[in-house]
């Protein structure tokens, strides 16, 4: 065996032996907390005036608790985080959390939200992240009020896990749409990728102004791979639209490197890692129908009440941009345990948790 092989055979044991554990012993980490957008969105765009909703049928097929609003037939990749982070219970979104759990964490996410505010308004509401923050800056007063003390509060924050996962509708549902934004009139695809960065890292930095100390960076999938995208922009015979993936690429390199500038200007006591899917995407190809979606679609959603495949896991796209739960879950668990150095850097999930 290999030195290779056999750092990855001890990597999985240690992954089933997290796994193991969890099913006895209380979270690893106190709370979790969720900014994103469609890809984590738990059901805060239902109450919403908006086109991007997944509150029917066929959405939540293979959900536990059925339609919730969750783009995806099963779990959304924070679920999966969530569970393997040690939460038996699955992180309820801010527009319906409770008093009785909002110390477990909230989720924010919402369907057709970006880093830049602009973003997605075409389909109607939606939550920025900049207003995903001032959501956040509630639940912090409503914690606090709860625990009764401030100095606990603070203390009690900065042992949870927050979860980012926002930036894909910044160029699917904005540069990428110059019939409606103006933005790639304005910016190169290469100063795009370092003024949304930019955004970014001031959203992050207030993050962490709030009390985050543990903080998971998503960068993007291969964007251009999307059913959506391939039937609007067409591929000139290649599996995906190449110049996408190449804005794609420029973006996750500065956010690769937003996440060591943070580390560096908080190495007293901030933790980020950026997760790398792209790096993942070999391990979606075993997926025998990568870039067809599995369900009926209409304006890249899927038809309300109708039947999707029935063979989900053979499918990565449920609808034309959104995963499967077989998907999220290849994602989810290389990003909690890395089977490659280019997964996550600088830490994978288990290791941040335990940080």
């Amino acid at each position: 065996m290999t030195r290779d092989q056999l750092s990855l055979f001890f990597r999985i044991l240690i992954f089933v032996g997290l796994l193991h554990s969890q099913a006895s012993c209380k979270p690893q980490v106190p709370c979790y907390f969720i900014f994103g957008d469609s890809l984590v969105d738990s059901g805060n765009n239902n109450g919403l005036k908006t086109a991007v909703k997944a509150n029917f049928p066929p959405y939540g097929i293979d959900f536990p608790e059925g339609v919730t609003g969750r783009f995806t037939n099963g779990r959304n990749v924070a679920d999966i985080i969530g569970q393997y982070l040690g939460f038996v219970n699955f992180i309820p979104p801010y527009a319906t959390v409770t008093d009785q759990v909002i110390s477990t964490g909230v989720n924010y996410g919402s369907g057709a939200a970006g880093i830049r505010e602009e973003s997605g308004n075409f389909v109607g509401d939606r939550i920025s992240l900049d207003r995903q923050l001032l959501n956040h800056v509630t639940t912090i007063s409503r914690i606090s009020a709860l625990q009764r003390n401030k100095t606990f509060t603070n203390e009690y924050l900065m042992k949870c896990i927050y979860l980012a996962d926002i930036g894909s509708n910044d160029y699917v549902s904005n540069y990428f749409i110059p019939s409606i934004y103006n933005t790639s009139s304005i910016y190169t695809v290469e100063e795009y990728a370092v003024v949304l960065a930019e955004q970014y890292y001031e959203q992050l930095t207030k993050l962490y102004n709030l009390g985050a100390r543990k903080v998971i960076v998503f960068g993007l999938g291969q964007l251009g791979c999307m059913p959506g995208e391939i039937a609007l922009h067409g591929t000139n015979g290649k599996p995906c639209v190449e110049w996408i993936n190449d804005a794609v690429k420029l973006f996750n390199d500065q956010l690769k490197h937003l996440v060591e500038k943070l580390n560096k200007e908080h190495n007293c006591d901030g933790k980020f890692t950026f997760i790398n899917i792209t790096s993942m995407s070999a391990a979606q190809e075993d997926i025998p129908n990568p870039n067809v979606p599995c369900c009926q679609v209409t304006n890249g959603q899927c038809v309300p009440n109708s039947i999707p495949c029935p063979d989900r896991d053979l499918y990565m796209y449920y609808d034309s941009f959104h995963p499967t739960e077989v998907a999220n879950t290849i994602i989810a668990k290389r990003s909690y345990i890395a089977l490659s150095t280019m997964d996550a850097s600088p830490y994978d999930i288990s290791h941040l948790a335990r940080l």
